[in-house]
Order: structure tokens, then C-alpha cells, then sequence
């Protein structure tokens, strides 16, 4: 009934999805996070909000009266009066989108001086997605340029290594900007310690807006915030419900968003000031 596939997201600068990104009080706006292992992931409404805006802006789609916007989306409910205009009913959308969470994320480490770190739930769910072999994640084994590693030194302190396992490059996504497998320095943590190494991994930043005419905060218009930063790696599973067209149902959507390879989106808040930037890639076709 369904044809599955996932997608890839590298941000390319810090991305925040979560509460408020206006001028706030004081407050620390904080990214959503993922309910058991406390990490940072983008819900599938802003997912599938992003592709939705980014195929209506489609001029093709402008011409031919978003005609394949309202297929794969679904007919809008008609406005007041509309009805009698011949307006068609509410429809439902053909393409789903799920949250994407983390499968690797960039963490400062002063002696090499970045490694990106996962747990095995993080990646049990990637390899789910991408229908790779199941494996067994064991905590503080890592893989990269770099043996005989026997410790790390984190902000937080020293991190114990276990053993290097090649077995972790098969679950770097290909075609990456910022990691390469083998040559960049991966490790996977228990999951009962990915939440701490995430939080101390996540971008930060006050953010004020001045008064016009003073140096000051223009009506408490002080806030800080917190982003994903630059090289995390997510994934997100889509689908799309066969409905009226045959089976290259797939093919026929990646074509109408022209999303064939990867392609730059923009996702979450704070875009005026630099943050949100992704390369997204889909993997067609699991089934």
C-alpha cells in the first residue's frame, strides 16, 4: 500500500526546529528533542512543510495550476463561498514524512579536533530505515584514520575507547561534506550517555535586538538559543500511498519536486541570521 524510502540531512550551518525563534525575554529556546534519548530531531511536519513549500514556489507547478501540489499534498479545505465556485473537496495528501534523528553528530574534541558520535538506538533506527544488514552497536568502539586509540578527552572529561570496528563505515552515509568514512573519527556511546554528549555538542548563542536609538535591548528583545550544529547527520523516513497511479509512483514525485539528487533546504527558524542550511538526499524505494 505504501512505497517507503528515507532521506539524509546534513545541516550545513546550526539548524533550530523547536519553540519560539522571536524576540524573547531571557529565554533559551530549545531545539525539540527525541523522548528517550534526549536528542535533537525535526519533527516530519516541518519536513514535510519544507518540501510542500518548495514544490508550490515550482513555477512549473504555478503553470499548470498546482495541479501535481494538490496530487501529492492534497486539496486545501475550500475557503467561504467556495463551494459554489465547483471547488473540489479536502483531499488527502499521498506523500507522508516522518521525524529525522540524529545518526551521527560533530562533537569538539581537542586533539583531533572533531568526532562524531551515535548511539545504538540512533543507529539501530538508520539501519531500520535503510534497510541495511542488522548489527550489533557495542558502546566505545570507533572507526576512522586513527587506531590503538585507548581514550578521549571530551569537554566533560576523558571517554574510554574500546576497539576500532570497520564495520561502523557502512552506516556513514555516502556523498557527505563534512564526514567521510574512514577517514574521519567516529564512536559510538552507550545510550545513556548520548543525551549528555549531546547537549554539550550543541551550538549556542545570545541573540539581542538593539533599540534604534540606544544601545540597549529593544524591549527585553534578548534571548538565547540552541542549534544543531554544522556536519549533523539525520535521517527521516518517508512514504507515499499508492492511489490512481501505478507503481512508479515514486519515480513520478521525485521528479515533480525536483529532488532527483541531493538538494539545498532550508529548515527551522533563525534563517535571517545564517541558521537552517541542509543538503537533503532521498533513497528511493525499500520495498
Amino acid at each position: 500500500m505504501y512505497k517507503k524510502a528515507y532521506g539524509i540531512i546534513e545541516t550545513l550551518a546550526p539548524l533550530h526546529v523547536g519553540a519560539s525563534a522571536g524576540e524573547e525575554s531571557g529565554n533559551l529556546n530549545l531545539i525539540f528533542r527525541d523522548q528517550f534519548t534526549q536528542t535533537g530531531i525535526i519533527p516530519g511536519s516541518s519536513i514535510r512543510g519544507r518540501f510542500r513549500a518548495d514544490m508550490r514556489q515550482d513555477l512549473r507547478q504555478k503553470n499548470e495550476g498546482y495541479k501535481d501540489y494538490n496530487y501529492w499534498y492534497g486539496q486545501e479545505a475550500p475557503e467561504k463561498g467556495e463551494a459554489a465556485e465547483n471547488k473540489k473537496d479536502t483531499t488527502e495528501a499521498l506523500v507522508k514524512f516522518e521525524y529525522a534523528s540524529i545518526v551521527w553528530l560533530p562533537v569538539y574534541c581537542p586533539n583531533q579536533p572533531v568526532v562524531w558520535v551515535s548511539c545504538p538506538r540512533l543507529l539501530k533506527r538508520y539501519q531500520k530505515l535503510s534497510g541495511k544488514t542488522p548489527y550489533t552497536f557495542t558502546p566505545h568502539t570507533y572507526y576512522g584514520a586513527k587506531d590503538n586509540l585507548t581514550k578521549l578527552f571530551f569537554n566533560l572529561g576523558f571517554i574510554r575507547l574500546d576497539s576500532s570496528d570497520k564495520k561502523l563505515g557502512d552506516y556513514i552515509p555516502d556523498n557527505l561534506e563534512n564526514l567521510q568514512s574512514g577517514r574521519d573519527l567516529v564512536l559510538i556511546v552507550s545510550d545513556t550517555e548520548i543525551s549528555m554528549i549531546h547537549d554539550m555538542a550543541l551550538y549556542r548563542q545570545s541573540r539581542v535586538a538593539l533599540d534604534a536609538n540606544e544601545k540597549k535591548a529593544k524591549g527585553g528583545a534578548f534571548f538565547n538559543v540552541e542549534a544543531l550544529p554544522e556536519g549533523t547527520i539525520l535521517t527521516f523516513p518517508t512514504a507515499i500511498k499508492n492511489k490512481g497511479k501505478d507503481d512508479n509512483s515514486w519515480q513520478e514525485y521525485i521528479v515533480d519536486a525536483d529532488i532527483e539528487k541531493t538538494k539545498e533546504l532550508y529548515f527551522g527558524g533563525l534563517e535571517s541570521i545564517g541558521f537552517g542550511r541542509t543538503n537533503v538526499t532521498l533513497y528511493e524505494g525499500l520495498n
